[in-house]
């Protein structure tokens, strides 16, 4: 049985890649945090293919370009970011700091790298705000009761967060049955932030059940469409991102309904089993979408050449999911911060090794 983690600093010598940081998290975090954060759903054919079919790309490299000058700057919504790595919104992160999610705000501006704070977050989106002087966009989901939902929208707009990422692949939950097999839930100490005070801000145990599925089936509106995400994008003088897309005939929906953007994701293997791997679907998506849309992808994102790899296949900018969660487990903000920089340095690395200087010469030239 893991003992819960203790959060203080690491001794010499310094972890050196996000597996280094992810195999002490495994040690430190508790059981049920450590399979909640690693989990994905029913036999994790996609959790794990995620992952390799970044493996499977191969890099064509070119030479003798003058790579010494180098600059990874990216830019969303006229904001600059240092790099193209954006936060995943990633829920309850209380399970792994005490300061949860105001810790991975902080290490997120401290990289200079956008914060996606999750409705199912620990602490608000307003002390998130407070404690953050970095970009912050926000993840919604879509409450049954419409007045929650436009609440969240409203609040969101208030904390001076530049953008909405609405996501569509939760119409139910699916099934994590390490979760599951541990039933799943929330210490006493930790609420959901955005929610404290209220009845849905709880999240107890439920028997022989995650207390997380038991939520999302009471709470989350299983009967969105098209129409609902023109709604919502309606709701509010933001931009919307549409994160959960899979096929380039629903990104294309999705834009010519007024989204800004969309993320393909699979929810990190986390909803349907055997969904395409996102490595896999981001092409198809960049085509149909072309250059007028943002276009993000998350999922098994590693290292600084799968970085690039997505770059080249036409990502504007990739999420990281777990490992921020490893970090924050290891160090907290300075832990996040830390797997942001890694990242950073190795895909800046990656580009000089591939002839690239500016990330607008990445393409899919290098895999071919």
């Amino acid at each position: 049985m893991r003992e819960p983690n203790n959060n203080t600093p690491l001794s010499s010598p310094p972890l050196q890649s996000l597996y280094d940081y992810r195999d002490l998290a495994s040690d430190r975090l508790s059981a049920m945090a450590h399979s909640y954060y690693m989990s994905g759903a029913r036999d994790e054919i996609t959790l794990r293919a995620n992952r390799e079919a970044w493996d499977q790309l191969w890099l064509y490299y070119q030479v003798l370009v003058n790579v010494e000058q180098l600059d990874v700057s990216a830019r969303y919504f006229n904001t600059s970011q240092r790099s193209p790595l954006l936060v995943a919104p990633t829920a309850f992160h209380g399970l792994a700091h005490p300061q949860g999610e105001l810790e991975t705000a902080r290490g997120a501006a401290q990289a200079g790298c956008v914060y996606i704070s999750s409705t199912l977050s620990n602490y608000s989106l307003e002390e998130i705000a407070e404690t953050s002087s970095g970009t912050r966009w926000f993840q919604l989901y879509v409450y049954r009761d419409r007045e929650v939902t436009i609440d969240l929208i409203r609040r969101a707009e208030n904390a001076k967060c530049q953008a909405l990422v609405i996501t569509v692949d939760a119409a139910t939950i699916g099934t994590r049955e390490r979760d599951r097999a541990l039933q799943f839930h929330l210490p006493k100490h930790l609420t959901l932030g955005n929610f404290r005070g209220q009845t849905r801000g709880a999240l107890g145990e439920a028997h022989q059940d995650s207390a997380l599925a038991k939520y999302v089936r009471e709470q989350l509106d299983p009967s969105l469409t098209w129409n609902d995400l023109e709604w919502l994008i309606e709701q509010t003088t933001l931009p919307v991102i549409v994160k959960g897309i899979i096929r380039a005939d629903d990104a294309l929906r999705a834009i010519q309904r007024g989204a800004a953007g969309v993320v393909v994701s699979n929810h990190g293997g986390r909803q349907l089993d055997t969904a395409a791997p996102t490595a896999l679907a981001l092409p198809a998506i960049v085509d149909a979408v072309g250059e007028s849309s943002l276009i993000f992808v998350d999922g098994g994102i590693r290292r600084g050449t799968d970085v690039l790899k997505a770059l080249a296949l036409g990502a504007d900018g990739v999420l990281i999911g777990r490992p921020i969660l490893w970090g924050l487990t290891c160090e907290g903000s300075q832990g996040v911060a830390t797997i942001l920089d890694i990242l950073r340095d190795e895909l800046e690395e990656s580009m000089k090794l591939c002839g690239c200087p500016h990330l607008r010469e990445i393409g899919r030239h290098l895999l071919k």
